[in-house]
């Protein structure tokens, strides 16, 4: 089930790692966006991988720094290859977007995305390959970000397989949505975050991500983009000089905001010139089409005020094929499909769409990060890229929590928990009288006696994290046989949510611990009890800590 902490995980937890010592790789690292965010966290990045040769020019003229940025198809180049190239066989922390487009359009003859005439995608086994190389070089910690949809795309099954295969090998797995307005990028981006960390290290990963220092949470569009030279449709120059009487206006305009964005993040005082403003050129129709719709409008709110379009539409079926986005808002999510038309992201104020280099902008890409002069190209890798100030983010909480280890290993050895079970009977004992009670008998417990159940959970089940106890999906019955547990409660063991790993008895009570914490009657350690976890592990495995 890998509930427990797997009896194949028997190394000692590294205590002397600096964080100026860390270092990654990056997995499917396209243009460079994840690898940049792990860079500014102050990560070392040993090798970038990717399949697409363009987008590998791209991060290696941008982070020439970087000794292995690699051009090849994972599919056929192994750990061990890589292994013997950069002359490691481990490393701290893997990070990587495999993508899910083989589950989400993949389709038996009936319409539905499972079952057994299922077409065989490859890009369905892409995780496998990110989960390969974490099998060998055993990370202390693993990343992978993709789009919401991986929740839902076949039937879940993408979702659930990462975190059960990832828990096989030994690793606790949660998954967690991470918003990119609220981490300082101005764009209207959410993400879908399965977060996985080695199961002999002890504490739990924050779900808590913060805006880097060099950012403002909720960064506005205007403040990001206002300074650049106004273009019509089809002008521009891939490289030409900043006009910086604009640039001091647009300062005096938006204040420390747009001050912050444009210098700490963009760095644009470390671009010598300004690169890829180029507008691509729309038919007359469409700008006549762009012209009436107002700031921060779509077409479909236009259609429906009264604004008749020349576009042949299907009214009865049109929804948004042009919108203008707004500069006191978040821009609509930057996507590949960029590429192609561009008539969902029409600039706030000029009659055109946007610019590469206003598109990687809102990614939160610096301006010294010059993409390829083919608008095509460079919208389709800034679009698929990981925004820096996201990946910056995960590495410092990645950081932070490898501190932590550290901490809490040299603490271990104190050996003084707090209603904390001493051992599985105790364990035990403290659990079972909270099994089968309805919600209402759980709030007369006490906080004593629930927070002794639950630090029991979490004692015997330190391999599984809080944030997965909430999640559903299919459930399994197959499990590893563990004596003193199946002996008093063999429904501690199976059935279980394969996603998760939760097994099903369990998820009333960590529902009734996250009501207690989201009404403050629980606090953050309380939910994340690490000392119950840690407690767990000593008396499992004592020789983790010896």
């Amino acid at each position: 089930m890998g509930s427990f902490l797997p009896n194949k995980i028997i190394s000692k937890p590294d205590n002397n790692q600096s964080a100026d010592s860390l270092n990654f790789i990056d997995l499917f690292c396209g243009c460079g966006g994840f690898t940049l965010g792990m860079e500014r966290a102050g990560f070392k990045c040993l090798a970038a991988i990717d399949f697409n040769v363009e987008a590998v020019a791209t991060l290696q003229a941008n982070l020439s720094h970087i000794k292995h940025v690699l051009h090849r198809d994972l599919t056929a180049f192994g750990p061990d290859e890589l292994s013997e190239l950069i002359g490691v066989n481990h490393v701290d922390v893997i990070v990587g977007g495999p993508p899910c487009q083989g589950f989400s359009t993949a389709r038996k003859v009936g319409g539905a995305n499972h079952g057994e005439r299922l077409n065989d995608d490859p890009r369905r086994h892409l995780y496998l390959v990110l989960l390969k190389y974490v099998a060998f070089f055993r990370p202390k910690v693993f990343v992978m970000e993709n789009v919401l949809g991986i929740k839902t795309a076949a039937g879940g099954e993408y979702f659930t397989r990462v975190q059960s295969e990832a828990r096989a090998l030994g690793y606790r797995v949660h998954g967690q949505v991470e918003d990119a307005w609220e981490l300082g990028v101005p764009q209207k981006r959410r993400r879908q975050l399965i977060i996985g960390t080695r199961a002999d290290i002890p504490g739990y990963f924050s779900p808590n991500l913060r805006p880097s220092p060099c950012a403002l949470p909720r960064t506005l569009l205007g403040a990001a983009i206002g300074d650049l030279p106004p273009l019509r449709a089809g002008e521009g120059e891939n490289e030409c000089a900043y006009d910086f009487s604009r640039m001091v206006k647009h300062l005096e305009h938006n204040g420390d905001p747009a001050y912050k964005y444009l210098f700490e993040v963009l760095e644009i005082d470390l671009a010598k010139k300004l690169t890829n403003h180029v507008a691509r050129p729309h038919s007359d129709r469409d700008l006549r089409d762009f012209a009436l719709i107002n700031e921060g409008e779509s077409s479909a709110v236009a259609m429906r005020n009264g604004v008749e379009f020349e576009f042949p539409y299907d009214k009865s079926s049109f929804k948004d094929r042009y919108t203008r986005q707004s500069r006191s808002g978040a821009c609509s999510t930057i996507v590949a499909h960029l590429s192609k038309d561009g008539l969902m992201f029409i600039h706030p104020t000029q009659n055109r769409s946007l610019t590469p280099r206003e598109a990687a902008r809102i990614q939160s890409f610096p301006d010294w990060f010059r993409f390829p002069d083919a608008r095509t190209h460079s919208f389709r890798m800034i679009g698929n890229a990981v925004p820096p100030l996201i990946s910056e983010a995960v590495g410092r909480a990645v950081i932070s929590f490898l501190e932590k280890e550290n901490f809490m290993s040299d603490e271990i050895n104190q050996n003084c928990f707090k209603d904390i079970p001493k051992d599985e009977n105790e364990a035990l004992q403290w659990l079972v009288p909270l099994l089968d009670l309805d919600s209402r008998a759980y709030r007369r417990v006490s906080k004593d006696d629930f927070f002794r159940g639950w630090t029991s959970v979490l004692f015997l089940y330190s391999g599984l994290h809080p944030d997965g106890a909430l999640e559903r999906g299919s459930i399994s019955c197959e499990t590893e046989d563990i004596p003193t547990v199946s002996r008093i409660e063999p429904r501690l063991l199976t059935p279980y949510y394969k996603t998760s790993g939760w097994p099903v008895v369990l998820v009333p009570i960590a529902e009734e611990a996250w009501r207690r914490f989201e009404s403050g009657n629980f606090g953050e350690e309380e939910l994340y009890c690490a000392d119950a976890q840690m407690a767990g592990m000593h008396y499992r495995k004592p020789e983790l800590f010896s």
